[in-house]
């Protein structure tokens, strides 16, 4: 790893990396947005869907809320508008029929997942430029990323900054 700069360089390096995280920021948060919007999704309902895509179906509604860091209720209105949208389905579990489980529909999935394909294509591309070490520094800083975003999620909803 480089040696770190001191003094006005890192400083200006910092400052510069505040200003172009929150350009990146609101960047995926608007490409988000208008994912959601062709899909005739909310941006929340798209990202549950991403997440789903990422564990062991099928889930409980209580997974969905971890996920997402919405309460139960939400949650529950989130599967209710993915199912009518043709996304998910609820299922009993065969094994305690008090639970329901929540799956992804393959078909529909697959649909965006096609749709993703078109779009994500490029991403692949502007990697190419980095070597396995870059490549390595970015994965540790999205999951430092993730890992710090979702404390601070936890604080906003747990009144830590009010008053």
């Amino acid at each position: 790893m480089a040696k770190k700069t001191t003094g006005a360089r890192r400083a200006a390096l910092v400052d510069e990396l505040s200003v172009e995280s929150r350009r990146y920021m609101a960047s995926y948060a608007l490409f988000n947005q208008a994912v959601a919007d062709h899909l005739k999704l909310h941006p929340t309902d798209l990202q549950c869907l991403n997440l789903l895509s990422l564990e062991e179906a099928p889930v409980t509604t209580g997974r969905i809320a971890e996920l997402t860091g919405l309460t139960t209720g939400s949650a529950t209105r989130l599967v209710d508008r993915l199912e009518k949208a043709g996304y998910v389905v609820r299922e009993r579990d065969a094994v305690d029929r008090r639970r329901v489980l929540v799956s992804t529909v393959p078909d529909a999935v697959a649909e965006f997942g096609r749709m993703w394909d078109k779009l994500g294509g490029g991403w692949f591309t502007l990697f190419e430029r980095y070597d396995d070490d870059e490549l390595d520094l970015l994965i540790g800083h999205m999951r430092r990323t993730v890992e710090f975003s979702a404390a601070q999620v936890a604080r906003l909803r747990g009144g830590e900054l009010d008053g």
